[in-house]
């Protein structure tokens, strides 16, 4: 495969986890073509909920899908992860100046950016120190109206055409569904998911399966800084986070307990 090369135009890679069909990758797409030169690398199919998963154990397929002035795109049988992979080793041949992921169809805020294939997508950017966002709409429906996300998709990137990112910094930015108030730079909230398994029955063969359940709990109700309550409240959420999840408070805490001069050292 011949790889694409950076012109004098940025070059913009896009990812998502919803597949290449997605509307919200479409409206990704449309929000940053007038950016630069766009190389949209998604999977085949939608990839929800599988995080930082990395394909190892099977055969990778890369199809090409379209290819016009200043856009092609190409579909994976891979994670949103591997997706990046394939376009940084296989496809590109510099790496991209951008990376954007989404728009993912629902949330990706608090406790759910872990589960996130959007997230990861971006997150695997940041990984290769390449200025990363991931963009979210509240809203799960496979019609969702991106119109409104759109106008925020483009300010988010002009900011960080204009100011840059830190290195090992990624951005998670989630969009409340219709209209958006405006834009909110907060943390994200504390909470969790109360989860079940609902037991089924294969028809014929009557052999059990369980399909997961669960409803999102949030520790943060009160506080006015997080991305939820942002949300709740017509904002868009922009929650900058680091790759690197080492808690050094704890570090200089153990240091200081004299935990490595208890600890007997093996010869």
């Amino acid at each position: 495969m011949e790889k694409i090369k950076k012109d004098h135009r940025p070059l913009i890679l896009v990812t998502n986890d919803d597949g290449v069909q997605a509307k919200g990758l479409k409206a990704l797409v449309e929000a940053v073509r007038p950016f630069g030169d766009v190389v949209v690398i998604a999977p085949d199919s939608g990839m929800s909920g599988m995080s930082h998963a990395i394909t190892v154990t099977r055969p990778l397929y890369l199809t090409k899908v379209l290819e016009e002035e200043g856009l092609t795109i190409f579909k994976s049988s891979g994670t949103p992860s591997d997706c990046v992979k394939l376009a940084l080793h296989e496809v590109l041949g510099d790496k991209p100046d951008y990376l954007v992921s989404g728009i993912n169809h629902g949330t990706n805020s608090s406790i759910s950016m872990h589960y996130s294939g959007t997230v990861a997508g971006a997150k695997e950017g940041t990984f290769n120190a390449i200025p990363s966002i991931a963009f979210s709409l509240l809203d799960h429906s496979a019609d969702a109206d991106f119109s409104h996300a759109v106008n925020y998709v483009r300010q988010v990137f002009e900011l960080v055409l204009e100011h840059g990112m830190a290195e090992g910094v990624c951005y998670n930015v989630n969009m409340p569904k219709g209209e958006i108030k405006g834009l909110r730079v907060c943390r994200q909230a504390k909470g969790n998911w109360i989860e079940g398994f609902e037991k089924r029955y294969e028809p014929g063969t009557g052999k059990p399966y369980y399909w997961m359940t669960g409803s999102y709990v949030n520790l943060d109700t009160d506080a006015e800084d997080t991305d939820e309550w942002t949300l709740d409240h017509g904002y868009a959420a922009l929650v900058p986070f680091t790759i690197d999840p080492t808690c050094m408070e704890t570090v200089s805490r153990l240091k200081s307990l004299g935990v490595e001069d208890r600890l007997p050292v093996s010869n």
